[in-house]
């Protein structure tokens, strides 16, 4: 819109005098941002029509009114990033890839006071880039940020970027934001973003020294942190004073002192960054010189991710590699290797380093452990989530090769039976993998044709009966057989096992243990969850009531039929597999029924058919 356009349109309308600006900045060849429709370029005005012409990415030359326009769109500057990335995308897009911190000084300028909030930035940086790529760019950028002498980065997000008039040196910026703020943890962070400068200009001592003295107070005293914070105070405090020439242990509390007492390691591990976790280990040799071994096995047994390469390159440097092998094969008879665990055992196995230590476990053994991990999580954690033993099964193709390969046919078809059972795998997933098994072992085939067949033996059962049968399961798998593996373990170092009534007893217990967990799995796996409205009043089915009469005496009953696993006969409750049920099972009102009773055969006729569902409501 030029001048005498904006003129016309005010005379007819004077009420836009006050946008005049914004109207004439409505000229074609300028982009904008639509409320509705999102970016665009105004493409020209039609003065005799009075609208303007703009190309949106999801519609081309789209007329609207320019008064409309006034409150739903704005028209961007020439230096606004996006209108960059049009007029000079090559440009903008080396800045993404190779600059991302000066891209975000040059965004910074065009704001008023050269300052912006965080959401700002990020929405106009998810604009440029969109959302997936925009995550990870951002989270890079932020780091760079947070180095860059030129730009103020704030502590919160509500807070502002803004350019400094004059560029701060990193001590400088550290100390500003120590001073200024409260937070225990802030400080604490701030200490190791110096520490990790290596050293400490003599111009900075002075700062530094105020420093060390708050954040010895700190780790000393505050209540806002918890033990692992406290811990890394202690480190950051110590490193600090290492820098400024100072005996660190001089200093209280001392990080040995922290966790001398605490029964907490497990937690703290937990907790603390990954980047700290050996720290951890070395403290725990220096704090527990008698028994640390022990204290990182426990570790180790229930580490997962880097953590579990921390803990196993810590043993094998302290010259304990044939207590690792000998651990986890303990670990792998006893049932306690735990999914992380066996996860970095299969992932790790042909490594080098460790080929020697798990070489020897890389057995169809393990590959059982790996199953009842699976299944395990997998009812733990009822839903979509990932399970990343059952992931890198599937993605692994030699995994399977590899575990079968001292297995003879018998073993190969258990382990296959155990999969087909697995609630951990999809359908095709399962599949896929019973095809490696029968790549190695043919006659695991004839197992999978048998399957088919028997799967479509549903059990019908109920949601409640369901759920018990399923917590007994899980009391089975999660309680019941680690609890005998231990007595197992106890009893096996009583001594000579052919005298050890104890261990066999455990070992007979353990076997009754593991058919019933083998018995529940496939009767799980059968099951079919109905809530019984499909029960129909025109015969009886599974979900009715029958009301009988004797046909002899005029004695009545009434029968209800349930899932497989409800059976209450003092209820009158029957199972639709019991032979009274079956018996039963679609016949009509009148229709009669013959019923053996103590060896005598006795007419009963169908007087009515009511369904469950309606009576339980």
């Amino acid at each position: 819109m030029n001048v005498e356009a904006v003129n016309e349109l005010i005379e007819k309308n004077p009420r836009l005098a006050a946008s005049r600006e914004k109207l004439e900045r409505m000229q074609p060849g300028n982009y904008c941002i639509h409320q509705s429709w999102g970016f665009g370029k105004i493409k020209e005005y039609r003065a005799g029509e009075n609208r303007l012409i703009i190309d949106f990415p999801s519609k081309e030359s789209h007329s609207m009114d320019p008064a409309f326009c006034i409150n739903t769109m704005v028209v961007l500057p020439e230096k606004h990033l996006l209108v960059r990335q049009q007029t000079e995308p090559d440009v903008i897009n080396e800045m993404v890839a190779k600059r991302p911190a000066d891209l975000v000084v040059e965004v910074l300028h065009t704001y008023p006071n050269h300052a912006a909030t965080a959401q700002e930035l990020e929405n106009l940086f998810r604009d440029l880039l969109g959302d997936q790529r925009f995550r990870r760019w951002w989270t890079t950028t932020k780091k760079a940020l947070a180095k860059d002498p030129r730009v103020s980065v704030p502590a919160k997000k509500t807070e502002c970027y803004y350019l400094r008039e004059e560029p701060l040196e990193v001590e400088q910026e550290i100390f500003e934001n120590f001073s200024q703020t409260q937070s225990a943890k802030r400080r604490i962070t701030l200490a190791e973003e110096l520490v990790k400068q290596g050293k400490i200009d003599p111009k900075w001592h002075e700062q530094a020294r105020e420093m060390l003295v708050t954040l010895s107070s700190t780790v000393a005293d505050s209540n806002q942190l918890s033990l692992t914070e406290r811990l890394q105070g202690a480190w950051m405090r110590d490193g600090l004073a290492k820098l400024l020439g100072d005996n660190p242990e001089t200093l209280e509390p001392t990080s040995s002192s922290l966790i001398a007492d605490t029964h907490d390691i497990a937690d703290i591990a937990e907790e603390l960054p990954v980047s700290h976790q050996r720290r951890l280990l070395d403290l725990l040799k220096l704090t527990h010189p008698g028994d640390w071994k022990e204290i990182v096995f426990s570790l180790l047994k229930d580490s997962h991710g880097k953590f579990t390469t921390e803990c196993v390159n810590f043993l094998l440097e302290n010259d304990c590699e044939a207590e690792i092998g000998s651990t986890f094969s303990r670990w792998l008879t006893e049932q306690n290797l735990r999914a992380p665990v066996l996860h970095w055992i299969v992932k790790n196995r042909a490594s080098r380093r460790y080929t020697r230590i798990l070489k020897p476990l890389v057995t169809p053994r393990l590959l059982n452990a790996i199953f009842f991990a699976i299944d395990y999580e997998a009812l733990q954690n009822a839903g979509a989530r990932k399970i990343p033993l059952a992931d890198i099964l599937s993605d692994d193709a030699n995994l399977i090769f590899d575990l079968l390969e001292d297995a003879d046919n018998e073993t190969a078809r258990d382990l296959a039976n155990n999969l087909m059972l697995n609630q951990g795998f999809e359908e095709l997933t399962k599949k896929a993998l019973l095809a490696r098994f029968i790549k190695k072992f043919k006659s695991v085939q004839s197992l999978v044709a048998g399957d088919a067949e028997t799967k479509q033996e549903r059990l019908i059962v109920s949601r409640d009966s369901y759920d018990r049968r399923k917590q007994e399961y899980e009391t089975l798998v999660q309680k019941k057989i680690p609890e005998i593996s231990k007595a197992i373990g106890v009893a096996r170092e009583h001594g000579d096992l052919k005298e050890n009534s104890e261990y066999k007893m455990a070992k007979q217990e353990q076997a009754v243990l593991l058919s019933k967990k083998e018995l529940l799995e496939k009767e799980l796996a059968r099951a079919q969850v109905t809530d019984f409205s499909d029960a129909t009043t025109t015969h009886i089915g599974i979900g009715s009531i029958a009301g009988l009469r004797l046909a002899s005496t005029g004695q009545q009953v009434t029968y209800t039929i349930l899932g497989a696993w409800d059976s209450d006969p003092d209820k009158d409750i029957l199972s639709y597999q019991t032979p009274l049920a079956r018996n039963l099972l679609n016949k009509h009102i009148g229709e009669e029924v013959t019923i053996e009773v103590a060896g005598n055969q006795e007419t009963w006729v169908v007087e009515s058919i009511d369904r469950h569902v309606d009576r339980a409501n």
